[in-house]
C-alpha cells in the first residue's frame, strides 16, 4: 500500500503543491512553452513623390526628404521613383534618399531602359522602400500589363521587428484602365495570399475605395483610413485634394492605431503622403 494513501491530509497537501510548481514553472517560460511577446507598434507611409518634382514640375528631392523625414516613419512606401533620369539630374534617388534620411532602401525597377547619354547607367523608373527597420530580403514582381501601358510591379521587403517579420509591400497601379487594375489587384492577392499575416500593403492605387479592384484588395486586407482616419482622405491632387487614391491596407491581425494625412508641404508633390501607426502582433517565442 502507498503510505501517502493512508495520509489523505498529506496526500492533498502534495499535490497542491505539485500544481502550484506546474503553474509557476510555465508562468516563468518553462523549456518548450511558448511566451507571449509585446505587440510591436510600427509607423508607416505612402508617397508618390513624382520623381521629385511639384506639380509646377520643379525638381527638388531635398524637399521631398524633408516631408519624409517630419512624418518620422519605420518604413515608407515611395512611387514614381527615379534612377538615372535627365529629368531627375541622373541621382539614383532611392539611393540619395537613403543616404539623407539614414533608412535602409530597396527598389524594385518596372522600367529597365537605355541610358539617355553615352556612359550613364540604364535608366530605371519604380517603386522604392526605405525603412528604419532592418530590410532582410526584398524582391520585385512585374504586375499584368496591357498592350501600350507602363509596366507595373509589386515590391515586396521583409523587415525585422526585435525577432518579428512583417512583409512590407508597396505597388502603383495602372492610372487610366480599371480593367488592368483589377487584374494587377487580383495578381496581388495571389502574391500576398488570401489570408497574409503581418502584412502591410501601400501604394497609389489610382481608384477610389468604392471600385472594384480597391475591393479586392479589401476582401484580404483592412483599409486603414475608414478604421482610424478622420475627414475624406483626400490624397489627389495634393494642392486641391479630391479623391483618395493612396491606401494603407493591412492583413487582419494588424491594428490601426492611427491614419493621417500630411498636408505641411502640399506642393512637394503632387500627391500627399498618408502615415499610420500600426500595432503589429509579435511572434510566439519558444523558451
Amino acid at each position: 500500500m502507498d503510505p501517502l494513501s493512508t495520509v489523505p491530509g498529506r496526500r492533498r497537501f502534495l499535490a497542491a503543491a505539485v500544481g502550484l510548481a506546474a503553474t509557476a514553472a510555465t508562468a516563468a517560460g518553462a523549456p518548450g512553452v511558448a511566451a507571449a511577446a509585446d505587440p510591436e507598434r510600427l509607423r508607416v507611409a505612402t508617397f508618390n513623390i513624382h520623381h521629385g518634382a511639384s506639380p509646377a514640375d520643379v525638381l527638388d528631392l531635398e524637399r521631398v526628404a524633408r516631408v519624409i523625414e517630419a512624418m518620422e516613419a519605420d518604413v515608407v512606401g515611395l512611387q514614381e521613383v527615379d534612377r538615372y533620369w535627365r529629368r531627375s539630374g541622373f541621382v539614383d534617388q532611392p539611393g540619395w534618399l537613403g543616404e539623407r534620411l539614414g533608412m535602409q532602401h530597396a527598389f524594385g525597377a518596372n522600367l529597365d531602359l537605355a541610358p539617355e547619354e553615352p556612359g550613364r547607367p540604364r535608366r530605371q523608373y519604380g517603386t522604392a522602400v526605405l525603412s528604419r527597420r532592418p530590410i532582410l530580403s526584398w524582391s520585385n514582381t512585374r504586375l499584368p500589363l496591357f498592350p501600350g501601358h507602363e509596366q507595373r510591379g509589386l515590391l515586396r521587403a521583409t523587415l525585422e521587428l526585435r525577432g518579428t517579420r512583417v512583409t512590407f509591400a508597396v505597388t502603383h497601379l495602372q492610372h487610366d484602365d480599371n480593367r488592368e487594375r483589377e487584374q494587377q489587384s487580383a495578381r496581388i492577392v495571389e502574391l500576398l495570399g488570401s489570408s497574409p499575416e503581418r502584412t502591410v500593403l501601400v501604394g497609389d492605387l489610382n481608384a477610389v475605395p468604392e471600385a472594384p479592384e480597391i475591393r479586392t484588395l479589401t476582401g484580404v486586407l483592412d483599409d486603414a483610413w475608414p478604421r482610424v482616419g478622420t475627414g475624406d482622405g483626400f490624397t489627389y491632387d495634393a494642392v486641391t485634394p479630391h479623391a483618395r487614391l493612396d491606401y494603407l491596407l493591412a492583413s487582419r491581425d494588424i491594428r490601426p492605431l492611427t491614419a493621417q494625412l500630411r498636408t505641411a508641404d502640399p506642393a512637394a508633390s503632387d500627391h500627399l503622403p498618408v502615415v499610420s501607426d500600426l500595432q503589429v502582433p509579435a511572434t510566439r517565442r519558444r523558451r
